[in-house]
């Protein structure tokens, strides 16, 4: 599983407010649960933002900031998969710091699952998170089923939470929805990515890879070039014996593409500079989805990110790898050595230029 990034939103910015008590309970009780999801928990509070009214000329459905403080709210937002919500009840509502910190910003919220611990005293802060639903709801937010109420004359002595085991598990019961929830809607979250550009796929979508993409890149891999071993009668190639790190580390080092589609990765491929080559690798497609387009249109991409200055396109196959060989050569790649176990082809970065992208037919 990749792993979540989880905002702990502490609303209240009143001096001397009990939510800061609140949110270190919650982060302490749900520790060990994160840690077992795969979830990092990430404090933040809104008195420490430092959030004007809104304050932005431009509406922020068009993600045109202006000031600083903005930018820094949309960077934390728009790198987390979810959220909790730590809100108290002020006269039926939501406190007024939190609608506004839901008001600066849009595209940044969409398609994350929203968690509530509330707290208050005759409705345990619950019509504060009635109210609330409201507005994320029109974010695109998704608020959980799960939440987790306070009453403040029951739970609260000598300025802290008396223990309560039951309240313990029901915040982990929250966490756990609020994470599988996280995972499923992450198809539609990357969808809106700025990145993220059509595929020739319907309902496919192309965009960067990370270091955080390794587990579904290793995936890939062991499906992929089972066959290069089978075409080839060797197990001796380096994607199916990669580790997780290794994996983790060419991420890192290399520009790589993946082609998506409901949460599942398609298919790859990678690029970098070595002197005035442009070289070419782990082009991939998915078994199933072979013959639709998808590796003519990942290797244009690759090719046209080739850097200026650059001369050739080089890339490597198994050297009976007769399906790769055909692709590479209808491309204008010309095999330039083969030692019998794979084979190396090339062609000038001047061959493709003006070409348009291969697309499924």
């Amino acid at each position: 599983m990749t792993s979540l990034r989880i905002l702990v939103i502490t609303c209240s910015t009143r001096p001397g407010a009990l939510g800061p008590v609140v949110t270190r309970w919650l982060t302490g009780a749900l520790a060990e649960r994160a840690a077992q999801l795969g979830a990092e928990l990430v404090p933040v509070a809104l008195s420490d933002l430092d959030l004007p009214f809104l304050d932005e000329e431009e509406p922020p459905a068009g993600g045109r900031y202006r000031n600083e403080h903005t930018r820094r709210w949309s960077a934390m937002v728009d790198a987390a998969d979810g959220f909790i919500a730590v809100t108290p009840e002020y006269n039926y509502g939501m406190p007024a710091a939190f609608k506004n910190a839901l008001d600066y910003l849009s595209r940044e919220w969409a398609w994350k699952p929203m968690g509530f611990v509330s707290y208050g005293n005759t409705s345990a802060g619950t019509r504060s998170v009635q109210h609330a639903k409201q507005v994320v709801t029109t974010l695109r937010l998704v608020p959980l089923g799960a939440t987790v109420a306070l009453r403040i004359g029951d739970a609260v002595e000598g300025g802290s939470l008396r223990p309560d085991p039951a309240r313990d598990r029901a915040a982990a019961g929250m966490l756990d929805e609020l994470v599988r929830l996280a995972h499923a809607l992450r198809p539609m979250r990357e969808r809106l990515r700025p990145d993220a550009v059509p595929a020739p796929l319907p309902g496919a979508y192309v965009r960067p890879l990370t270091p955080d993409d390794a587990p579904d890149v290793l995936v890939l891999q062991r499906c992929c070039w089972v066959d290069e071993a089978l075409a080839n009668d060797t197990l001796d190639i380096t994607a199916l014996g990669e580790s997780l790190e290794d994996v983790r580390a060419w991420l890192a080092a290399w520009q790589a593409l993946g082609l998506w589609r409901d949460g599942r990765l398609l298919g790859m491929v990678r690029t970098r500079r070595v002197g005035d080559d442009w070289h070419v690798g782990r082009l991939a497609v998915v078994p199933d989805l072979r013959g639709q387009g998808a590796g003519r249109h990942l290797l244009h991409e690759a090719e046209s990110a080739a850097e200026p200055g650059c001369r050739r396109i080089v890339l490597s196959t198994g050297a009976r790898s007769a399906r790769n060989l055909r692709l590479y050569q209808a491309q204008g790649y010309r095999v330039e050595s083969s030692d019998g176990l794979s084979t190396v082809l090339a062609k000038a970065v001047s061959a493709y230029a003006g070409d348009e992208p291969a697309m499924a037919s």
